[in-house]
């Protein structure tokens, strides 16, 4: 519902207005004006058939006699975001879905004593990608540092994961821009795999909430950078708005995703690694969002700083951490500890020849030579 207008006094001069209001900022358009104008009339037939399309965001924000009650709750919620989906946040969600259910399928589901969290053995972890300290460090696989992302623990663990990402994670994709969301999404993942080998050097460890983390730190930058931003549109008074209703949804989801930090194949440091570093990636990001020239040039030295301290000191720390050799064999170290432990994940020459891919099986095998099996029918 629209808030009554105030009605004109006969000293207005109509003279000075145009086809979507006052010409100067303190005058009062007529009701006929009001009700007539041309954003208005795109606005209730974009609401007729729901395809908001119809009205351009410059559209959506130029009527600057509006007030921010002229909206309703349902309307305040998306007129500052920037889009109106999140490809990106959706298509990670989609990948980490599919690879699970592969993941138990090819390697096998482990008992609940040794993954309570209703998944894979660790060696399959291992096999599909986890952070690995040694294999990073000593061996250079360094897509290690990302592709944890991708994978979960188990059931239980994807669930919470991608509950969180599709609420908070969509959200803040639509509000910032797929650009500035995959810049915070991916390096928080790395700054969170680089303190956990620091940290855990002797423990695989895998899942998004490192990312995720960061998502939320990046968003406290945003309401710590923008704070004393004062908005002058609808879509900036929404934007402000909304940073406040969002602060303590961010405190409450760090401590929700922290108390994660316990789960089986998942470690705190990875946890705080991306939340420190989306922090510092979000005061570079949003800095350039200010209008205050002064305060862009500031809040960026400060990113830039906080950014290059951060990675270049946990990296060289990394590179400098003792590693455990026994875990370039995952499938051994844990048989250690676990009766009756099954290494379901390892290739061998029959499964490989019934795909074609005997001289991969051996070379896992250490054999020399990569001979070709007889093509199998199928």
């Amino acid at each position: 519902m629209e808030s009554p207008k105030q009605q004109p006094t006969s000293q207005t001069n109509y003279s000075s207005w145009n086809d979507t209001g006052p010409a100067t900022k303190h005058s009062y358009a007529p009701p006929s004006t009001l009700s007539n104008s041309p954003t208005r009339s795109k606005r209730r037939a974009a609401e007729a058939t729901e395809d908001y399309s119809l009205e351009t965001d410059e559209e959506r924000t130029h009527d600057q006699h509006e007030d921010i009650d002229d909206f309703d709750d349902e309307e305040l919620a998306t007129v500052h975001h920037k889009q109106r989906y999140a490809p990106l946040s959706t298509a990670f969600v989609v990948v980490q879905v599919i690879i699970l259910p592969l993941m138990m399928w090819q390697c096998g589901v482990a008992p609940l004593e040794i993954n309570p969290m209703i998944g894979p053995y660790p060696d399959a972890l291992n096999y599909w990608g986890a952070k690995n300290a040694v294999l990073i460090i000593d061996d250079g696989e360094l897509y290690r540092l990302i592709t944890p992302i991708f994978l979960h623990a188990g059931l239980i663990h994807l669930a919470g994961n991608v509950l969180v990402q599709m609420d908070s994670g969509n959200r803040w994709e639509k509000e910032w821009g797929s650009l500035i969301w995959i810049i915070v999404y991916i390096g928080s993942a790395i700054g969170s795999s680089v303190l956990s080998v620091i940290a855990m050097p002797d423990q695989i460890s895998v899942g998004s909430s490192g990312s995720i983390m960061g998502l939320f730190g990046a968003k406290f930058a945003e309401i710590i950078v923008l704070m004393c931003e004062k908005g002058t549109t609808v879509r900036e008074l929404a934007a402000e708005q909304s940073r406040k209703e969002q602060a303590c949804h961010v405190i409450f989801g760090i401590i929700i995703v922290m108390a994660m930090s316990f789960i089986p194949y998942v470690d705190w440091a990875a946890h705080l690694g991306g939340l420190v570093a989306g922090f510092a990636i979000g005061i570079v990001c949003f800095s350039f969002t200010m209008r205050n020239k002064f305060g862009t040039v500031f809040w960026l030295g400060v990113g830039v700083a906080s950014c290059f301290v951060l990675y270049s000191t946990f990296i060289a720390i990394m590179f400098t951490t003792e590693t455990d050799d026994e875990m370039r064999d995952v499938c051994a170290y844990y048989q250690q500890f676990f009766e009756g432990y099954e290494c379901k994940c390892q290739l061998d020459e029959d499964w490989a020849a019934n795909y074609n891919y005997a001289w991969l099986a051996s070379y896992y095998n250490g054999q020399e030579g990569g001979g070709g099996a007889d093509d199998g029918e199928g």
